[in-house]
């Protein structure tokens, strides 16, 4: 499986769309939103440019990207969930963007788009879900133009502490029976607080952005350690 998509995490998102969003608010107290908008005042690529979002989910990055950044780009949002990317075509027909977020099913080791076309490559809470990193990284960037930008937001553990403890008595107690109370799968809300225990830390994260080819990489932590926004550039 290092070069696929873990069938069980593909049938999991496929179970907990239609919640996915009440979740993820709920249970990170709506910091996701502001986490998200993080991500996306980082964004900084040509007029017209083009955003490639995968692990695209209900398309939250996408129509925030198109609300924050009005220069006639496009975003191509990328899912292995089809009741995902329902939801997020729902969701875009609403917002009336759909001549700017295109959607497409596939893999993020397999992205079906020429390389060298995007001005930016995108992936929120989505690449501690692939078990091969550094392969994933290396396609991200192949898909990136010459001084291209990843953007990886992703939830991590918070240094050790008093935080810490709290932290994993909330994560591995309480939120797995929220989760499943609202969407009835308890596997997935179990499966959430082993997949971001066992993510590498971020300077360990960011060598493996390095050695997949990204330059001039950095991170940001925010809320206290428990995300971190990535940034790694394609300059040759």
């Amino acid at each position: 499986m290092q070069n696929a998509e873990l069938p069980f995490i593909r049938e999991m998102f496929e179970t907990i769309a239609p919640r996915y969003d009440l979740l993820n608010r709920l249970l990170s107290l709506r910091c996701d939103v502001l986490w998200r908008k993080a991500l996306v005042s980082e964004i900084n690529i040509p007029d017209k440019g083009k955003i490639l979002d995968i692990a695209c989910g209900t398309g939250e990055i996408g129509i925030e990207i198109l609300q924050k950044i009005n220069t006639g780009i496009n975003v191509y949002g990328l899912d292995f969930s089809i009741n995902m990317l329902e939801l997020a075509k729902d969701k875009i027909k609403k917002h009336g963007k759909e001549s700017l977020l295109h959607l497409a099913a596939g893999n993020a080791f397999f992205l079906p788009f020429k390389d060298n076309t995007f001005d930016a490559v995108s992936i929120a809470f989505g690449i501690r879900n692939i078990s091969d990193k550094l392969t994933a990284l290396k396609a991200f960037r192949n898909s990136l133009k010459n001084g291209g930008m990843l953007l990886i937001l992703e939830l991590n553990t918070p240094p050790k502490g008093l935080l810490l403890n709290s932290y994993l008595l909330y994560f591995e107690k309480i939120l797995p029976l929220i989760g499943w109370f609202f969407s009835k799968n308890l596997m997935a809300y179990q499966y959430l607080p082993d997949s971001v225990i066992n993510f590498p830390a971020p300077e360990d994260f960011a060598q493996i952005m390095i050695k997949a080819g990204f330059s001039d990489v950095r991170w940001k932590r925010m809320t206290l350690g428990i995300v971190n926004l990535f940034i790694g550039y394609k300059l040759s």
